[in-house]
């Protein structure tokens, strides 16, 4: 991630943006923007990014003031017909009396909440091509000088998305990725952490409270059909990601859903991929973490079960993908059945796991163990509720371990007079025992 810098906000130079190196720009916003509200419709929200775009971050804006060219407005949104400058005006109407930011953020005990126009004020004539858009004052902290929680993504992946939802869903892809190529690099989190950025989980209540549909598609298949299978449609087709996702049900409701992003190979033009050093450096990373989790997926016990009970074949063992998956998504599951219930808990899930294994989830055996696992933890948790005495299962400490607890300096010595003397005592007791010397 690149640091913004603060530099000379009083040059008079007045620039109006330009579209045509599109591919290089950059939009960069602060976390807390990217999961706010927008209380808009896709047309000014895309205004609103491709303004964000506009700003140079070597030489900010002079009273948050930016310029853009009608011409090129009109190519962003590939608008060509007579009516275009009836519906920019319309456009510009709707974002300045309707269209606003609901952003929370913490403070104290609690959040803070604030409600923001971001761009209050456009100028424009009908006799020239410059735009004057000013950003409201109280929305720049989110745009400039951020050094720390912000997100940096690409304007031509914005461009081609057609929804409100698929470009907030976008921007929240993009803000859990950048977090993964961070950390990556940098180091600082634990791999599973590292690989959760990747694997994002978000409630579907959040998910609705970002994409502004609490009230609406109360049908779980409607909301699933136009607010993610749409979206990622669009996502995966126009974008530089590729993503899956999976839906966690929690009793009988889908509580849950967790996405799974993979950053697109470039196109074949060779100059273009050399130039793309964060493809680079991003498969290298992905290649080092894969072998990281494979090898300590080969030392772990729960493969080993996985074999005993033909959940595992031998050539699993030389795909690195299925390895790598199941260390990272699979055996921190099997880690918290195996504190509640022993390893034999685990070994009785994976023999059932076993015996209900159809031939079409051995295609996607990582998919197949973990939402099986997901399934029966809350079961393990529920019976704990129901009956204590199995819960918190350990397996029973020796005798010399539990007096180390009470003695820490505690070491199993016994001097040559103290055996001598218990060999007498024993002697004098098996005695007593025969009856001798009564």
């Amino acid at each position: 991630m690149e640091i913004i810098t603060k530099n000379d906000r009083n040059s008079n130079e007045r620039t109006v943006c330009s579209l045509k190196e599109i591919e290089k720009r950059k939009i960069v916003e602060h976390n807390d923007l990217i999961t706010s509200v927008a209380k808009m419709d896709k047309t000014p929200l895309k205004i609103f990014e491709l303004a964000v775009s506009c700003i140079d971050t070597e030489n900010l804006p002079k009273d948050n003031t930016i310029y853009l060219s009608k011409e090129e407005l009109f190519t962003f949104f590939d608008v060509s017909d007579n009516g275009k400058h009836t519906r920019f005006k319309e456009a510009i109407k709707v974002m300045q009396k309707e269209a606003f930011f609901e952003i929370r953020e913490e403070a104290g005990k609690g959040f803070k909440f604030k409600s923001i126009v971001p761009i209050p004020y456009v100028e424009w004539t009908d006799y020239h091509d410059e735009v004057k858009i000013e950003f409201h004052r109280e929305i720049m902290p989110y745009l400039i000088e951020l050094k720390k929680n912000f997100t940096q993504y690409a304007l031509s992946d914005v461009m081609e998305l057609n929804s409100k939802y698929s470009i907030i869903l976008y921007k929240w892809l993009s803000m859990n990725y950048n977090q993964y190529e961070h950390y990556s690099a940098k180091g600082g989190r634990r791999v599973n952490q590292i690989e959760s950025y990747r694997n994002p989980s978000i409630t579907v209540k959040e998910l609705r409270e970002i994409t502004d549909t609490i009230h609406e598609y109360k049908d779980m298949s409607n909301f699933t059909k136009r607010v993610l299978d749409n979206s990622l449609k669009e996502i995966n087709h126009h974008t530089s990601f590729n993503v899956t996702y999976e839906k966690v049900k929690k009793g009988r409701s889908i509580d849950s859903i967790v996405f799974h992003i993979e950053k697109k190979r470039m196109a074949d033009d060779n100059s273009y991929k050399l130039d793309d050093r964060a493809y680079q450096e991003d498969k290298a990373r992905k290649a080092e973490t894969e072998d990281m989790l494979t090898v300590q997926a080969l030392k772990s016990p729960y493969t080993k079960l996985l074999m005993e009970h033909f959940l595992l074949s031998y050539l699993d063992l030389t795909d690195t993908k299925i390895l790598s998956g199941l260390q990272a998504h699979v055996y921190p599951l099997y880690d918290e059945l195996k504190e509640a219930r022993g390893l034999k808990g685990v070994e009785t899930h994976l023999s059932y796991v076993a015996s209900k294994q159809e031939g079409y989830s051995k295609r996607n055996v990582v998919k197949y163990l973990k939402t099986a696992i997901e399934g029966y933890l809350p079961t393990v948790a529920l019976q704990d509720l129901e009956q204590p005495e199995r819960a918190n299962y350990k397996k029973p400490r020796s005798l010399e371990e539990v007096a180390k607890d009470f003695l820490p300096d505690y070491q199993n010595e016994t001097s040559e007079a103290e055996k001598e003397e218990l060999r007498r005592l024993k002697a004098e007791i098996d005695k007593k025992l025969r009856g001798e010397g009564l």
